[in-house]
């Protein structure tokens, strides 16, 4: 990562397409330079079911992203559902070069290249490999190994997998898009530096973004990624139930979720009446009852925790998980719950508090996200993404360095 650089993250929603375009500063630092966004629909219960519609709300975001930047935009970084990645732990021990000199950042990557040989199953391929802990030979563990002397170090890491169809439907769309695909990131891998505190990151963390349509689940064990998934409920699950049940529309729905939104009915305080408007019963203008809107909320509330609490049961997690941080637009306007997945899942929860959350707009933190985790990573030659400028000084300057050339040739 270089001052100047430029990465461009895209996260592809069940509602929008959300790209971020970020520098990198004096500092080193991630600085948003632009934040994009489009509806959209062609995902659904974490399924690209309209590729048009996606490619077309891609194409907008990142015009709009290259009129206000005025650059030309030509590639990005993407993120998929954890549903589509399986995550393999596997180590390396590699004999540094010179021992002598000490360990290089070539010795490291040599090492990264060589950890990720694991055999791939059919229907899967290789999108990320994450490096997590390194051990020197004396048994010290190191962030950074790169000038210990030591004769050898142990590369732990989480290789990576996502689903081929899906890699190639992705493929397929930022093709069609005009762009090509830097890297695919799991959501709630790209998410954990921005989402946890600095306490929650040395944790066990069990990280839920409840988004409109799909839960994303990841579970850390300190900084080891242990295991990723998706469910294909969200805050829009919510909304349809109160649509159903009291016969109003979605619109309205919506609006009386955001205005009365509470996760558990033993909370309420007054039990008001509350006029419905748009219900299709005989009576127009129907009366119920807050803790009846409520009750409806609760219900589904409880069975996003229900499943949760069976994935990582079934896969022998729960006991791991001391702590549950709760994000995504979905879920954390609904009051109490954090108490609501306390009493399901019988474990801690908490909305995020992280440091960063209240610095991005919520449609953005995903995409902010994974820019920032793009930015972080150690031991890659290059991160930025492919990026042209449009303006007229650069083309100018262009053909002045060809001129240049010719005559100093």
């Amino acid at each position: 990562m270089a001052i100047g650089d430029i990465i461009v993250g895209v996260d592809i929603g069940t509602s929008k397409v959300c790209t971020v375009v970020g520098e990198v500063n004096n500092f080193g630092q991630i600085e948003i330079i632009c934040n994009t966004s489009y509806k959209c629909s062609g995902l659904k219960k974490g399924k690209i079911i309209n590729e048009d519609e996606i490619i077309l709300s891609l194409a907008k975001t990142i015009k709009d992203a290259e009129d206000e930047t005025n650059l030309k935009i030509n590639s990005a970084y993407v993120t998929i559902p954890g549903k589509y990645t399986t995550i393999v732990q596997n180590s390396i021990t590699k004999e540094a070069k010179d021992k002598y000199a000490g360990i290089s950042v070539r010795d490291v990557q040599n090492a990264i290249m060589q950890v990720k040989d694991i055999e791939i199953p059919d229907g899967k391929t290789l999108i990320d490999v994450v490096p997590d802990k390194i051990t020197l030979e004396n048994g010290t563990v190191v962030s950074d190994p790169v000038g210990n002397l030591s004769a050898s170090f142990t590369i732990s890491a989480q290789v990576i997998l996502a689903e081929k169809d899906y890699v190639r439907q992705l493929h397929n769309i930022f093709k069609k898009a005009g762009l090509e695909i830097d890297g695919i990131v799991p959501i709630t891998l790209a998410e954990r530096n921005l989402i946890l505190d600095t306490n929650e990151l040395n944790d066990n963390i069990m990280l839920l973004d409840i988004g409109a349509g799909n839960t994303d689940i990841g579970v850390f064990e300190g900084s080891t990624f242990l295991y990723t998934n998706s469910i294909p409920l969200g805050g829009d699950n919510i909304t349809n139930d109160i649509a159903l049940v009291l016969n109003i529309s979605e619109e309205e729905a919506d609006k009386l979720k955001r205005q009365y939104g509470l996760a558990l009915k033993s909370f309420i305080d007054n039990d008001n009446d509350i006029i419905l408007n748009t219900c299709r019963d005989d009576s127009k203008n129907k009366i119920i009852k807050s803790s009846e809107l409520i009750e409806i909320i609760e219900a589904r509330i409880e069975e996003i925790f229900t499943i949760i609490n069976k994935d990582i049961t079934n896969h022998g997690l729960k006991s791991k998980i001391n702590n549950v941080i709760l994000t995504g637009q979905g879920i954390v306007n609904i009051n109490k719950s954090d108490v609501a997945g306390k009493i399901n899942l019988n474990i801690p929860v908490k909305i995020s508090t992280g440091r960063l959350i209240s610095t991005v707009k919520p449609a953005y933190r995903t995409s902010y996200a994974l820019v920032r985790y793009i930015a972080a990573r150690p031991f890659t030659k290059t991160v930025a993404s492919s990026i042209d400028t449009q303006n007229n000084e650069s083309f100018i300057k262009n053909i002045l360095e060809k001129i240049k050339e010719f005559f100093y040739s």
